[in-house]
């Protein structure tokens, strides 16, 4: 009976010992294991959109990749386009010999820069139209809006986000596409014959400038689109907006800038006598000086038949030499960074009044 009794006494003390050590080793080996798994999980997942941002980046996820693909694909031609153009000025020698004994061999890429150019001045107008209208003017038209103010999310937020990844995908399509071009077209930036630097086609596509123009244009879309609420008719009146606010700024450009003025004293009718103005500089306005100091049209005496009677004429006006008011290219950088300026401002204002429209009338 003893025997029986320890024996049995053995074998159930090892089965309990058996039980408690798999139990261990099993809670242990689990908890180890998942705290691995989830760890490896953690670190090997990747980030992604959430809430009101994953929503908003999914209404709109067509028109966002369109225009970065867009983007993407505008890069790379302007890259090649630069090699293309960087092979033919080492094989010309150039900047030791100027560009205008190339005479037509040059011409292909002065064409591309002006179909660019063309494409790019385009991207205000386009992304004003199609992305910046129908931003708020959809949801108010179909109802979503009124959906989406029902929710846990206010409309405040709901308004910031759908701003804020409009805006990032302008910022970053144009912010790229203005640092390539500017980088494609840098090597001949003092060739006149190429692009002038005060033209629309070059002042208008690097720098800040193209940046802050699309944003004052997609965020008036956006404004147009809440006060009207149609989608079409916001389209309509956004194009007729981007088209003025482009004709405006082209006109007030020159304005940007501090005019420099230089005279000359020595008569106007010799050789060598107007004033030497700086490569690249843009002419704004001449006049003639007369002794005096005043300053008088320069088509004074322009209706003599003969050079004698001209210089008679101009004798008789007290001319005695020229004054030029001009803009040194060194200007450039500082005009684009003042006028986005401007433009910033601008658009900093559309964004206060969609807020405040928002908080009463954005359903």
């Amino acid at each position: 009976m003893s025997t029986f009794t320890s024996t049995s006494a053995g074998s159930t003390s090892d089965g309990r010992n058996g039980a408690m050590n798999g139990a261990m080793n099993g809670t242990t080996n689990g908890a180890m294991n998942g705290t691995t798994n989830g760890t490896t999980t953690e670190a090997t997942r990747r980030p992604r959109l959430s809430g009101m941002t994953w929503l908003v980046w999914r209404q709109h996820r067509a028109a966002f990749w369109s225009i970065l693909a867009a983007t993407a694909l505008s890069v790379a031609w302007m890259v090649y386009q630069r090699g293309q153009m960087m092979d033919f000025l080492d094989g010309y020698g150039h900047p030791a010999k100027s560009l205008d004994e190339a005479g037509n061999d040059f011409q292909r890429y002065i064409d591309a820069f002006s179909f660019v150019s063309i494409g790019l001045g385009m991207i205000p107008v386009l992304l004003g139209v199609f992305l910046g209208a129908p931003l708020l003017a959809g949801d108010l038209e179909n109802g979503t809006a009124k959906l989406v103010a029902a929710q846990s999310m206010s409309r405040t937020r709901w308004l910031a986000t759908k701003l804020a990844l409009a805006g990032l995908v302008v910022v970053v399509s144009t912010g790229v596409l203005s640092a390539v071009f500017g980088w494609w077209w840098n090597p001949v930036k003092s060739e006149v014959t190429v692009m002038d630097w005060i033209s629309s086609e070059a002042f208008n596509n690097t720098g800040p400038v193209p940046v802050a123009l699309t944003l004052l244009s997609v965020f008036g879309g956006v404004a147009i689109g809440v006060v009207l609420r149609r989608t079409l008719m916001a389209m309509v009146v956004t194009f007729g907006f981007t088209v003025v606010v482009q004709l405006v700024w082209s006109y007030s450009m020159v304005s940007l800038g501090n005019a420099v003025t230089v005279t000359t004293n020595k008569g106007v009718t010799g050789e060598n006598l107007f004033p030497s103005l700086p490569h690249g500089a843009y002419e704004i306005d001449q006049s003639y000086v007369t002794g005096s100091g005043d300053l008088a049209g320069w088509s004074t005496c322009s209706g003599s038949r003969t050079d004698a009677a001209r210089q008679v004429c101009l004798d008789r006006a007290d001319v005695v030499g020229w004054s030029v008011e001009y803009l040194p290219m060194s200007q450039m950088n500082g005009m684009q960074w003042f006028g986005a300026s401007i433009l910033f401002a601008l658009t900093a204002g559309v964004v206060a009044f969609l807020f405040l429209w928002g908080r009463k009338r954005l359903v």
